[in-house]
């Protein structure tokens, strides 16, 4: 039984990207050397590693997120050692992180510009994910680290702490509240509540009035944080938040005020993680502490 590094390169791009025509764009390849790949290595086996999906791509077996896993390890290796060799820098090869999407766009662009002037060798590849998708692809292989608030995450996952955040109240500009310099949760339930649909997101928010005994009327939710933050700020009702953009405006540009919460709230934590039953790689390992440095340097969400 033989499997070359070519066909290990193939499982690993069609693990990442949830199929074959994403693996063959990246790769810059065709469909059908990929598919013939995909079956050798199913036949050396004897075993499927992906499961076809008619209009969804495809994803592993639990035999496949083995092999997959085992697959990346041997790349990483063959790439330090191929580092070694050639006198380059030991942290090369691809990363790709993934980061929740409402946390993407302001922390992955410039941590990426970091990282990549302190080690200008390995490729970065970004995904947004949601809190489900995050956790599931960690597992399958599909990304190496994940950006992400500690929510829904398996307890075998490693949580490396780069900032903790304190939720915020979201006012339309004019609202009763908005003349104090904080508001209590007591406070926001008379209003209606408006959450975005990430299961994990507003289950958390909730939790956090029923904690203090409140059972605000969620009536309203958005599928994005942006349009959330818009429609608060056209009056459609509150919001709490730990995520704040520069500048208290929506996309629309209408003003919002921002308000601290007075209640004696947990903190939410935002986290590098990664799948500890799979190995880190070296340019995981670096992109971590460049993480740790960039945010021990940065005033985050700050007024």
């Amino acid at each position: 039984m033989s499997v070359t590094l070519t066909q290990l390169r193939y499982l690993v791009a069609v693990a990442r990207h949830g199929s074959v025509t994403g693996a063959a764009k990246m790769l810059n390849v065709s469909q059908p050397s990929i598919s013939v790949a995909i079956d050798a290595v199913e036949k050396n086996f004897g075993q499927k590693l992906f499961v076809r999906q008619r209009g969804s791509g495809v994803s592993p077996t639990s035999f496949g997120r083995a092999v997959v896993a085992k697959a990346r390890q041997v790349l990483t290796e063959t790439e330090e050692l191929i580092g070694l060799g050639s006198g380059k820098s030991a942290v090369s090869g691809e990363l790709v992180l993934g980061c929740f999407e409402d946390l993407a766009p302001f922390f992955a662009p410039a941590l990426i510009r970091a990282f990549s002037e302190r080690y200008p060798a390995v490729k970065i590849v970004v995904r947004d994910e949601t809190f489900e998708t995050l956790g599931r692809r960690l597992g399958d292989a599909a990304i190496d680290l994940g950006l992400t608030y500690d929510l829904s995450l398996p307890t075998h996952f490693a949580r490396i702490l780069l900032r903790e955040l304190r939720p915020h109240a979201l006012l339309p500009a004019g609202h009763a509240l908005a003349d104090r310099p904080s508001v209590s949760l007591a406070d926001l339930a008379a209003y209606p509540l408006i959450t975005t649909d990430q299961p994990h997101s507003w289950q958390h928010m909730l939790d956090l009035f029923r904690s203090r005994g409140l059972s605000p009327v969620a009536d309203m939710t958005t599928s994005s944080f942006e349009l959330q933050r818009s429609m608060v700020a056209n009056g459609f009702g509150v919001a709490v938040s730990y995520t704040r953009p520069h500048g208290d405006r929506s996309y629309d540009g209408l003003p919002l005020i921002c308000r601290p919460l007075s209640d004696p709230l947990p903190m939410q934590r935002i986290l590098l993680t990664y799948d500890t039953h799979q190995r880190v790689s070296n340019a995981a390992l670096a992109f971590v502490e460049v993480a740790k440095d960039w945010f021990a340097t940065r005033d985050i969400f700050a007024s």
